[in-house]
């Protein structure tokens, strides 16, 4: 009456019926689980440069440079469900147009639950300017880590560890050569 073909599809269609639930199961288990990770933000300085832009020589643009300290705990994020964790450093500022501007100025990617204490002393990882290609009339800047949470199985969650208590001001100098 069932031959091997149809005995083998149905048994193919319950283990996959199976596997879909407990990888349903897992992911919304991942929702039980909330965690508060703390951290410390200090910006120590915000200084801006005239710099040269690297394709075009005699096009001059204001460069920022952050000088950061950093102090997080992130070990509550890990769970049996994480596989890694995205760290990142945000400034946010409203440019003299108007444009409220968020841009990532250092980034870290955390595998393992003893790598997230995170202590870190330093600048800026990535360049940090604006299209208009002067800070001049913009006032102040806060900043901001966030994380991502990727799981194993399910969706990416986010949130944000620490933050700048007041906004920081941008310090013009003379200029790099």
């Amino acid at each position: 009456m069932h031959s091997i073909i149809s005995r083998v599809n149905n048994v193919s269609a319950f283990l996959s019926t199976c596997m879909m639930c407990l990888l349903g199961a897992i992911a919304l288990s991942s929702f039980l689980f909330t965690a508060d990770p703390k951290g410390e933000l200090t910006i120590a300085a915000v200084k801006v440069y005239n710099a040269k832009v690297p394709r075009y020589p005699r096009r001059k643009q204001e460069m920022a440079f952050v000088n950061f300290d950093l102090k997080a705990d992130l070990t509550p994020l890990f769970n049996w469900n994480t596989k890694q964790l995205f760290l990142y450093l945000e400034a946010e500022y409203v440019n003299t147009e108007g444009v409220h501007n968020e841009v990532v100025i250092w980034d870290r990617i955390v595998r393992r639950k003893e790598d997230a204490l995170i202590k870190v002393s330093g600048k800026n990882k990535y360049a940090f300017r604006d299209f208009s290609r002067k800070f001049k009339d913009i006032p102040t800047s806060n900043y901001t880590l966030k994380y991502s949470v990727m799981p194993y199985v399910g969706l990416l969650t986010w949130g944000e560890a620490a933050t700048t208590l007041e906004p920081v001001e941008f310090h013009v100098e003379d200029h790099i050569s």
